[in-house]
This record gives C-alpha cells, sequence and structure tokens, in this order.
C-alpha cells in the first residue's frame, strides 16, 4: 500500500505545471513603423535585472520635427520590447538606469529595423 501511494505522488510530482516564463514587457509605440527593439538587461554578475527603466527620445518626420519620448521598464526575467518605431529617423539613443547604475546602447532604425541589446548595466 505505501508502494502506491507513493508511486502516486511520484507520477503526480511529475505532471505538475512547470511555472510559465513571463511574457516580455512590450510598449507598443504606435509611431506609424514597424521597427522594433528588444532588450535583456543584466547586472555585472550576469543576473537579469528587474524594473531597470529604458528611456529613448524618437526624432522623426520632415527634418527631425515629430518627437516622442518612450519609456518601459524590464520584466522580472530582464528583458522588454518597443514595437512600432519609425523606419526613418535620427539614431536612437536609449538609455537604462537601475538606481544608480546605468548603461546605453544605440539603433539606426535606417540600417537596422528590428535590433536586439543585450546590455550589461555597472
Amino acid at each position: 500500500m505505501l508502494t502506491i501511494t507513493l508511486a502516486l505522488a511520484l507520477v503526480s510530482f511529475a505532471q505538475a505545471p512547470a511555472q510559465p516564463v513571463p511574457p516580455p514587457a512590450v510598449l507598443k509605440a504606435a509611431l506609424g513603423g514597424i521597427c522594433s527593439a528588444d532588450f535583456t538587461v543584466k547586472d555585472a554578475d550576469g543576473t537579469p535585472v528587474y524594473a531597470a527603466m529604458i528611456h529613448v527620445r524618437v526624432r522623426y518626420g520632415a527634418m527631425g520635427v515629430k518627437r516622442a519620448d518612450l519609456e518601459i521598464g524590464t520584466g522580472s526575467d530582464g528583458k522588454a520590447r518597443i514595437e512600432g518605431l519609425p523606419e526613418k529617423a535620427r539614431p536612437l539613443e536609449y538609455d537604462i538606469k537601475k538606481e544608480d547604475k546605468k548603461a546605453s546602447a544605440e539603433q539606426n532604425v535606417e540600417e537596422k529595423c528590428q535590433a536586439t541589446f543585450e546590455v550589461t548595466i555597472k
């Protein structure tokens, strides 16, 4: 009887659903474009950083007259995504901050529309 109970306990434990992976934080900029930027932010030890703020000022349109300030925080997995960036804009300079630690990344959407950044804040 003990063997059957132990076997059932092991089977039910083996069938327990795995922890779902949280989806990355997504900001839909809706600036009329199809470009995007994916970020993975880690600290010096390689640990994902939760709630690191990613800020960018987008200057687009004729002579860069249109402007938009965008900001998003990373999820518990250190990931964030910005979608809907314009295909034609001045180079984008992303500032990533968490408390007193900083990093930056640059994207020229005319050369690389779909960018991926692995950022270490120090």
